[in-house]
């Protein structure tokens, strides 16, 4: 770090201390008070000198969007947005998703991609039973507006404003929401009243 400015060293000595402490990476608005910066502008002047020498990779479309090279992670925090259906839908999602400290949820570093933000959900019922999934598990949820085939989907019904957890097949100008539990029919509703929220990348389950 011979080459770098103090404040450039102050910089990434502050991101390394604040994602060992929080788990996830610190704002620019977060550097500019923790390093005493006059603006966010000279925040962002800085990070950007910092990527072009390789200390770090950042994507400015993400508020945390911040990664040090050679910098591991030994846990990682995620927003906690909510609960999910696994049943009948719920009338609720998050709007809000952004990180904040008191409502996350600790996970293994490899859920955590800088490029494309993740979040949970605490999954209600039982329709996904057998994909091992849970009343009171949670779905880590990777933010995409997509879906393959098949795939399994947060998605928001437009009209009903409920939301569900289920596999994603369109049948032309229907979707079929196909739960994983052999005792329940699919949901079949309009293609135009289904808004994908983001694809199921993993799974974590509280053990008694």
């Amino acid at each position: 770090m011979a080459n770098l400015r103090q404040r450039q060293q102050d910089i990434l000595e502050f991101i390394g201390g604040f994602i060992d402490g929080k788990g996830y990476p610190p704002s620019v608005r977060d550097i500019q008070e923790g390093c005493s910066i006059s603006s966010t502008s000279v925040v962002d002047y800085n990070l950007e000198a910092l990527s072009k020498m390789g200390y770090l990779k950042r994507s400015k479309e993400i508020s945390r969007g911040i990664e040090l090279i050679g910098h591991r992670l030994s846990t990682a925090r995620i927003p906690l947005l909510g609960s999910i259906s696994a049943g009948q839908p719920l009338p609720v999602f998050p709007q809000d998703q952004t990180m904040l400290e008191d409502n996350t949820i600790e996970v293994d570093p490899s859920f955590v991609d800088l490029q494309t933000p993740v979040f949970a959900l605490h999954v209600k019922g039982d329709s996904m039973i057998d994909a091992l999934i849970k009343d009171g598990d949670y779905v880590v949820i990777k933010s995409q507006e997509h879906a393959e085939t098949g795939e399994m989907v947060a998605v928001w019904l437009i009209q009903e404003e409920e939301t569900t957890l289920k596999r994603f097949f369109p049948e032309g100008d229907k979707i079929r929401l196909q739960p994983e539990n052999s005792s329940m029919s699919p949901i079949f509703v309009d293609a135009k009243n289904v808004q994908i929220k983001g694809r199921v990348v993993g799974v974590l389950r509280k053990y008694k």
